[in-house]
């Protein structure tokens, strides 16, 4: 192959250049990809039931048992709806809200705790109630490495269309062993 000179340039016309700088390619022979066949999976009608049959075990009232993101005993939660005001998420985390029913789930497993505390939320929003204290613990089962029902009640209360705010609570209502929960009220979106 030569070096291409710009006085050349008059001479050579543009096939001759092409052809210059093809010198050496070999044509493509076929421009059709052959894909492999797939091995055929023979467990995937067993892995579709079973995913089926762990989306219907994991959620209950609309509350889920899975993915779960782990908390440690110290750590505070929080939470607000986008649309509500900055000033009443800052009420709730100062504890300058009355609370006007408390549940304490200590001691119970994960299934109890999810039942009582879906039942829990729906009275209190029946009863009207704007603010409500969770006690969930500090502590971790053996084992796991995380704070348990703290975990779970994390995500459980971001999953019910009646909470719109919760955070730790302050040292004197249970730290974070406990949460003010902020309810809807007929004002609120």
């Amino acid at each position: 192959m030569s070096k291409y000179n710009p006085a050349d340039d008059t001479e050579m016309d543009d096939m001759a250049l092409f052809q210059q700088a093809m010198q050496g390619v070999k044509p493509i022979e076929s421009n059709k990809v052959v894909l492999k066949p797939k091995k055929k999976d023979i467990n995937t009608r067993l892995k579709r039931e079973a995913a089926t049959q762990a989306d219907e075990k994991f959620v209950v009232d609309n509350l889920t048992e899975g993915n779960i993101p782990d908390m440690k005993p110290s750590d505070i939660l929080s939470f607000m709806i986008p649309d509500l005001p900055i000033r009443t998420f800052q009420s709730l985390k100062k504890g300058e809200y009355q609370w006007q029913e408390g549940l304490d789930l200590h001691g119970q497993s994960v299934e109890e705790a999810r039942a009582e505390l879906y039942a829990f939320i729906q009275d209190c929003r029946a009863r009207r109630f704007r603010c409500v204290v969770v006690v969930h613990g500090k502590s971790w089962t053996q084992g796991s490495g995380r704070a348990e029902l703290k975990s779970y009640v994390n995500v459980w209360l971001r999953q019910m269309s009646d909470v719109i705010a919760f955070h730790s609570c302050l040292p004197a209502d249970g730290g974070t062993g406990a949460v003010y929960v902020l309810l809807k009220t007929k004002n609120d979106i």
